[in-house]
């Protein structure tokens, strides 16, 4: 029979010979990076990247990201409803982790990572001009994660429905939106793990009926 590392999480994972490091957010990997712009109440930009982020729904679409403590993001979008999700690709990437600095809120994220802003349709917050995709979205839910005891813990996950999408017109081809065409980027583990989606990483199956 296989062997296998056990751990519980409560009790951390030191303890297990060869388990040097947490394994958690290898495990879970790569995520979809949740590359939010918001403004604040004064109109301040903000723009960070959350990699525990995903697509919940699809008519209509929502999609979320949880905040780990009540950072800049979940405040703006709580005091205006509304938020974009950027497509971080491998062209970004660098742009991208320069505005996950923690820095403080009347900081610009978009002049920090020196990306130019462009307008959205239907929401306030501006897009990163340089992404190929964005996702205009209004807020629908923010939800505070507990434990199994049901304490509250220092986390949010907040969804949105999409309202608006931009895409740039060479990621379609006959009709259908080729993912490996942006270079998207996804988030691994350890303090600095990302992986890019390319094309040689396709494979394809029909469901069964």
């Amino acid at each position: 029979m296989l062997q296998h590392h056990f751990y519980e999480p409560r009790d951390g994972h030191k303890g297990v010979p060869g388990l040097a490091h947490d394994p958690l957010n290898a495990i879970i990997a790569p995520r979809p990076i949740g590359w939010i712009s918001t403004l604040g109440a004064n109109g301040t930009r903000n723009l960070a990247p959350y990699s525990f982020f995903n697509l919940f729904n699809y008519r209509p679409p929502i999609i979320g990201f949880a905040s780990i403590g009540w950072k800049d993001s979940a405040a703006n979008i709580a005091a205006t409803g509304a938020f974009v999700w950027n497509l971080a690709t491998r062209d970004l990437a660098e742009a991208m982790n320069a505005s996950s600095a923690t820095v403080a809120s009347d900081v610009d994220e978009f002049t920090l990572a020196g990306l130019a802003a462009a307008p959205a349709r239907l929401v306030a917050p501006p897009r990163v001009a340089a992404s190929p995709v964005a996702f205009e979205c209004r807020h629908t839910q923010t939800l505070r994660l507990t434990d199994q005891a049901g304490a509250e813990l220092d986390t949010w996950l907040i969804l949105g429905e999409v309202i608006g999408i931009h895409i740039a017109p060479d990621l379609i081809t006959d009709g259908s939106y080729r993912t490996s065409a942006a270079h998207p980027i996804l988030r691994g583990g350890g303090p600095g793990d990302y992986f890019e989606v390319g094309e040689e990483a396709l494979f394809r199956m029909g469901r069964p009926e």
